[in-house]
């Protein structure tokens, strides 16, 4: 029932946010000419893609203006629907969900993902009796955000290993501030944490844990999560929305063809620069994007596998998304 109620509010925060987009007034563009700048929202102590495409001269004379952090992708582009911001990203079963509930928006790139060196784990006490799917019944698994990438890789977890859903909503997600949840696991506040990161690799460094599952174990190489536009930003601002993405494809480019000391050092020196009073040693653990896709163009596999856990859990009907309705690769002029 728990888990039941928790799906359901987290549906009523989409709808919400729908409507407020349905009645805001009109976003950047206008008769003045397209807008050349963009608000979005940070994360304390990283570097987003588009900041590091701006620090790389990608984006022209088109400007980032930072309006504060976030910590829950499905808030952020939330705050984009409503258009309190002019993009924002999620993991790609947030974005489903949104969009399924009416929001105005389209995914127009990939910005992080799962591989070998970048993915998020799922970590118990080296002495915990937890060895299988089955031993998750009425234990707590903390993560950052509901509704998002942690809790969908655990639904499928639970799945693929014959649980009914019944007994899923036995297992509770346990919302974690990501800086306290090697230390709630460790207290036993929680029986597992999900660890991404430099947070999972300073974890494993201290021992005493060990893992249960990972999304890589599950479900190999895949973008996860996309950054979203307002259909209305797209139809009034297209040759600024063509600069954005495709400097965003090229930034994730440079990553991926730079040696990681080097992005290490750019990003860092970003994170001095900008002068929001950070921490900016998680940094020096940055192995990845992640981003499967060559400039992360979007295909329809990086949404079926979170399509169909909605539809599975009740959150959207079958059919009532399609391709069209989710992504576009339009605006992404990379190599072309």
């Amino acid at each position: 029932m728990a888990s039941v109620t928790r799906r359901r509010l987290l549906a009523l925060t989409a709808l919400g946010a729908v409507a407020a987009a349905c009645g805001r007034a009109a976003a950047s563009g206008g008769s003045g000419g397209e807008t050349r700048k963009l608000r979005y929202q940070g994360w304390a102590g990283q570097v987003t893609l588009p900041e590091l495409a701006e620090d790389l001269g990608y984006f022209g004379d088109v400007k980032l203006e930072w309006v504060g952090n976030t910590i829950s992708g499905p808030q952020d582009i939330q705050s984009a629907a409503t258009g309190q911001i002019d993009f924002g990203g999620a993991f790609n079963g947030a974005v489903v969900k949104l969009i399924a509930a009416g929001a105005p928006v389209k995914a127009v790139i990939s910005y992080y993902g799962v591989d070998e060196q970048t993915f998020s784990g799922y970590y118990v006490l080296e002495d915990s009796p937890i060895r299988s799917a089955r031993d998750l019944l009425g234990r707590k698994v903390g993560m950052n955000t509901l509704g998002a990438h942690a809790e969908a890789v655990l639904d499928i977890y639970l799945q693929r290993n014959g649980l009914s859903a019944a007994e899923i909503a036995k297992v509770e997600p346990t919302v974690i501030p990501p800086v306290n949840t090697e230390q709630a696991l460790r207290q036993k506040q929680i029986e597992v944490a999900v660890l991404g990161g430099v947070l999972r690799d300073k974890a494993l460094a201290s021992g005493g844990i060990r893992p249960l599952f990972s999304d890589h174990d599950l479900l190999g190489r895949f973008s996860a999560g996309t950054y979203v536009v307002t259909n209305r930003f797209l139809k009034e601002n297209p040759t600024t929305a063509r600069t954005f993405v495709t400097g965003v494809a090229r930034a994730i480019e440079w990553a991926r063809t730079t040696p990681a000391e080097e992005v290490i050092e750019r990003s860092t020196q970003i994170v001095r620069n900008r002068g929001r009073n950070e921490d900016a040693a998680a940094l020096a653990y940055w192995k990845s994007t992640g981003v499967a896709e060559t400039a992360g163009r979007i295909t329809d596999d990086e949404f079926k596998p979170w399509t169909d856990w909605l539809v599975a859990h009740g959150d959207i009907r079958a059919g009532q998304v399609k391709s069209a309705d989710l992504y576009t690769n339009q605006f992404n002029g990379y190599g072309g």
